[in-house]
């Protein structure tokens, strides 16, 4: 049976929409929001051969972006900012999780990119007012 952080990766893999949950700065109470986000599974760059040919274990980096759809001034941003921990849902499929803003313009503009080729560049400006920020959630 596979462990609920494997069965999270599998569902993040197959889905376009998943729910966050964040504490309220002001409030203190857990608030959920539907969200977009990209999920990467990254290969190491360490992986190498055995001598018969076989490789070594793969570890592999899987990192969930999410883009705050009104940018820094999106409230479950500021929301992470003031308490760093998060919640991801995908379809029941729950873990708890300490995100790391993205905030070096490059990286945001790279992490939009990615969401512009998932979910149309259309739907992204349709949906995202503000692109000054991001933040990464690293899946382990």
């Amino acid at each position: 049976m596979p462990t609920s952080n494997e069965t999270l990766k599998e569902r993040l893999a197959r889905y376009r929409e998943i729910t966050i949950t964040v504490i309220g700065r002001k409030s203190g109470k857990k608030i959920s929001v539907p969200v977009w986000f990209v999920f990467e599974e990254e290969k190491s760059k360490d992986d190498k051969l055995k001598k018969d040919g076989s490789k070594k274990d793969k570890s592999k980096k899987e990192t969930l972006y999410l883009l705050p759809v009104q940018g820094s001034d999106t409230q479950w941003y500021k929301n992470v900012l003031h308490n760093p921990s998060i919640w991801i849902d995908a379809r029941g499929a729950e873990a708890e999780f300490r995100p790391t803003p993205v905030t070096n313009p490059t990286e945001v503009k790279s992490l939009v990119d990615k969401f512009r080729e998932k979910y149309g560049a259309k739907d992204v400006k349709k949906y995202y007012s503000k692109l000054d920020v991001a933040v990464m959630v690293p899946v382990d």
